[in-house]
């Protein structure tokens, strides 16, 4: 697996995932006694215009992406998460049989901009 490997599972398994499952959960709330809070989403989004409903399942979809994309800043240390003068260095590491790829070195693409 390379960068945008990476990035195209991160986008399909987490990104769009988060996506559906959010819509799906609104459509119709899962388990015999779903969370109350969740059951009125439903039912205000359930009454929504099919155009109101279409610009909300945008403006999931834009929150899933810059929530995926903050991350991949952290990953690539473009965006911190340590207060203080001294900060670490994250390493994400593929392996895979005797193969190990670092997929944030900072000599290639950033994994945010491939997103």
């Amino acid at each position: 697996m390379d960068r945008q490997g990476f990035v195209d599972a991160v986008r399909l398994a987490v990104k769009d995932a988060a996506v559906t499952g959010t819509i799906s959960q609104l459509a119709r709330p899962p388990g015999r006694k779903p969370d109350e809070n969740l059951l009125g989403l439903s039912a205000w989004f359930n009454q929504l215009a099919p155009q109101d409903r279409n610009n909300l399942e945008q403006v999931i979809d834009l929150a899933t992406n810059l929530a995926v994309f903050g991350f991949l800043c952290v990953l690539d240390g473009v965006r911190q998460i340590e207060n203080g003068p001294k900060k670490g260095t994250l390493r994400l590491h593929y392996c895979l049989d005797s193969q190990d790829i670092i997929l944030n070195d900072d000599r290639g693409e950033m994994l945010h901009d491939l997103l």
